[in-house]
């Protein structure tokens, strides 16, 4: 044999799959020996998805392989995995058992890994179906703020993003099928996030580090939100929703579809909301002095608080036998009122406090190539591809003049390569890659512009050893930062104590240094979890894990005033100085840049079937060099004119809070509990609770941290009425920072009533919905905007939906 005919049988035969092919025969029932229909079975690590007959049957032929892992998944169900033995002749007449569940289980597009929230070492909580669409808000940290663990860092309903376990910002990551969003809301809470809900099939949230599948800036947990702009299946469906809200006349419309030609498949969504400023039962704004509350400014509506938002996306895959490959294009327009411009809160004499006019004008078009291909390989399972690029802006426009702007335009690839089952081990190796040019410009840019960029390689590995399901994971990257014209300003920041007519408040604009900055840093995350059935319906989890991160160009680079957040914003690059005769009271900082490296421990407990289901979730996070906004009690000027006439020069209404950027070691520990009771068939009775401790290391508490939240549901599930009664309190929050105030319990009370009409098109549902039905004033802790923008009040929904 020539040397070129063995290497040809030799590459054929790498590239061959296996000679058998079985099939697989039988039926799926539940505890009562009672068919269970309309359940999807799929082969773990093969492209194969059947779903049972009203009888509960089902066939899986040409599977490839000698094992094969079926994944079972059933509404009202716990999802279960069989490993079968495969003979050559094929398996006929197997009966495959389902367990009833009180709690929804629905599986996680977040992880390579077929897994559901009741299967992961680490908890994971998934918003999806009808209790999405009755959940859905006009931001996405509004929409997910009664998942347990979660809250929002409410901004006057406009740009609300999500907290998980006290952490936000650069530490939760939030992503569009998986891969960042692109947007820059990451470095304020008033910038909004450009995921929308409305068009979403489900949202999930990791709480916890998940760095192994998304990099050190998942240090404090993942949101996904999940749509289908990249069909993967050959079927036609619909949606579309029709809402008006009364708090504040909001009116939104929304729909997608989604069908096929030949193996084409194709996707559009489009989606329009707009909305006044909403109504309050009290006074908007409250001012904290000598530990006594006082109220101001005109009660009714929380002013600046009106937008209008709208987008569409278009998607197209390629449908094989062994996969797909789908490229989408998404555009989304948002302009929002930035609420909190009155001129410091405070009328001169004669005047009344007017609210400016600031609003911001977001555009944002993201284009996603997704793929998915089995392969069969010996040495090569499947091959998983994301990439994605976002070119996104915003503009911050006062009184018609654009005073900032925002840009950011960001590339990412994401692959994984997963290998064969070798010695009952499942995994692969992911490669990631991510770089953004960020650029901020204007009166109000608080960071200069910057460029960032990620690469990374993880490795990813799970075996079951009986009924233990071990997962292990490491991944190392390296992060760099560059900025070109760091500015250094000539700042004379000043407290008040000392008395404001001794200091000259005319802005001095002149920079004591620009500079050049380059960092580098190599964060590395190592992690092992476990999930034991320990008996029938139950399991324990626990995760383990060891993350660090690199800090962002904003906590790093950040000097200038940031009018959303009403402060003057620091970065760790700089400190304060405390020679108290200098006049300069910022200088460099002469300390290194440390790495956040946190360790994590999680336990969860969970019963999963039966009438009655339970989820207890105790985490402790400890972290090193956390890096957090520390006010200084220094006041420095905002920029903008603020000469009204006061003679006296005691006018602070032109001055900000100082806040910089530190890094300390903190702890954060807690629990989240859930438990679901199935009275009957068509009642069930939840409630749930969390609770998040976050203090420094060496004594104190950090700021905005959420308060212990208690919350209770009474849901009927009717074949043609569905209603539920949701009671949830939050506590007082006393256990705050320096320099921060305590924030009053509340107690908020929804409900919604549904009616179903089955036709032969589609289903329609008609519903109503309320929310704090008994109009109370409540202010979000974790807000920065607390004292300036409360909830909204009582609020009636009507809408109508529709699905085919």
């Amino acid at each position: 044999m020539s040397r070129k005919t063995l290497l040809a049988s030799l590459i054929a035969a790498s590239l061959s799959g296996p000679l058998w092919a079985q099939s697989v025969q039988g039926v799926v029932v539940d505890e009562q020996g009672q068919p269970v229909a309309d359940a999807w079975l799929t082969v773990v690590g093969q492209n194969k998805k059947v779903k049972t007959d009203a009888s509960g049957r089902f066939e899986l032929t040409d599977l490839q392989s000698k094992q094969a892992e079926l994944h079972i998944e059933a509404s009202s169900f716990t999802h279960r995995n069989f490993r079968l033995d495969l003979p050559e002749q094929g398996l006929q007449g197997i009966r495959l058992v389902l367990n009833s569940t009180a709690l929804e289980v629905i599986d996680v597009k977040a992880s390579p890994f077929h897994a559901s929230a009741t299967e992961s070492a680490l908890p994971v909580s998934v918003l999806a179906g009808e209790r999405l669409k009755m959940s859905q808000q006009s931001t996405l940290g509004d929409t997910l703020k009664n998942e347990v663990g979660v809250h929002s860092n409410f901004y006057g309903s406009v740009a609300s993003s999500p907290i998980i376990r006290g952490l936000d910002g650069p530490r939760v990551l939030i992503t569009q099928n998986g891969l960042d969003a692109g947007d820059a809301s990451r470095i304020g809470p008033d910038h909004s996030v450009s995921a929308e809900a409305s068009t979403a099939s489900q949202i999930e949230v990791l709480r916890g580090p998940a760095t192994l599948f998304y990099g050190s800036g998942a240090i404090g947990g993942v949101v996904n939100v999940v749509d289908n702009r990249v069909p993967t299946e050959q079927v036609t469906k619909g949606e579309w929703m029709l809402q008006r809200e009364s708090v504040n006349n909001e009116k939104l419309a929304s729909g997608s579809a989604q069908t096929f030609i030949g193996q084409t498949g194709v996707y559009a969504d489009v989606f329009w909301r707009d909305n006044d400023d909403y109504s309050i039962p009290g006074q908007a704004e409250i001012h904290h002095d000598d530990d006594e509350e006082h109220e101001e400014s005109a009660s009714g509506k929380v002013a600046n608080t009106a937008a209008t938002a709208k987008g569409f996306s278009l998607g197209s895959s390629y449908l094989l036998q062994n996969g797909f490959v789908g490229l989408s294009f998404g555009q989304l327009k948002r302009e929002y009122g930035i609420p909190g411009h009155s001129h410091g809160g405070h009328a001169h004499e004669g005047e009344e406090a007017t609210e400016e006019s600031v609003y911001a004008d977001l555009k944002q078009d993201r284009v996603q190539l997704l793929s998915e291909m089995e392969l069969g390989l010996p040495w090569l399972q499947q091959f998983n591809s994301r990439i994605a690029y976002t070119d996104y802006q915003h503009m911050e426009i006062e009184e018609g003049l654009v005073g900032t702007t925002f840009k950011n335009q960001s590339e990412e690839a994401r692959f994984e390569l997963l290998h064969p089952v070798i010695a009952d081990w499942r995994g692969g190796i992911s490669l990631h890659y991510k770089h953004s040019d960020f650029e901020a410009v204007g009166d109000e840019a608080f960071t200069p512009p910057s460029s960032s960029e990620m690469l990374a390689i993880a490795l990813m590995e799970e075996r079951h050893f009986g009924p233990v399901l071990l997962q292990l994971g490491a991944r190392t990257e390296r992060v760099t930062i560059n900025a070109s014209d760091v500015l250094l300003p000539q700042l004379s920041a000043h407290s008040h104590d000392e008395g404001a007519a001794e200091h000259d408040h005319d802005h001095d604009a002149d920079f004591i240094r620009v500079f050049d900055v380059a960092h580098k840093f190599k964060p590395y995350s190592l992690s092992a979890g476990a999930v034991w059935d320990f008996t029938e319906g139950y399991n324990l989890g626990l995760s383990l894990s060891r993350s660090e991160r690199a800090p962002s160009a904003s906590e790093l680079l950040s000097f200038g005033p940031h009018i959303g957040t009403g402060s003057y914003e620091v970065g760790a690059l700089f400190s304060l100085n405390t020679d108290p005769a200098a006049e300069q009271a910022i200088v460099l900082n002469r300390q290194p840049i440390e790495m956040e490296v946190a360790n994590n421990l999680d336990l969860t407990l969970r019963k999963i079937s039966g009438d009655i289901g339970l989820v207890v979730n105790a985490f402790y996070n400890k972290v090193d060099n956390y890096y957090y906004q520390q006010n200084t009690g220094l006041f420095a000027e905002d920029g903008h004119n603020h000469n009204h006439g006061n003679e006296e020069g005691h006018d602070h209404s032109g001055e900000l809070p100082v806040y910089l950027f530190v890094a300390e070691d903190v702890i954060l520990h807690g629990f989240e509990s859930q438990l679901a009771w199935q009275i009957a068939q068509p009642y069930r009775f939840t409630v749930q609770a969390d609770y998040i401790r976050a203090r420094l290391d060496s004594g104190g508490d950090l700021p905005r941290t959420p308060p212990l939240r208690l919350s209770s549901e009474l849901a009927y599930e009717g074949e043609q009425i569905s209603a539920d009664l949701r009671l949830t309190r939050y506590f007082k929050q006393d256990k705050v920072s320096e320099l921060e105030s305590a924030t009053a319990g509340y107690s908020l009370l929804d409900a919604s009533v549904s009616y179903h009409l089955s036709g032969s098109l589609q289903d329609i549902v008609l519903y109503v919905k309320g929310e704090n039905l008994t109009d109370e004033e409540a202010r979000v802790h974790t807000s920065f905007l607390k004292d300036k923008t409360p909830l909204p009040g009582r609020s009636l929904g009507l809408g109508i939906r529709g699905q085919f």
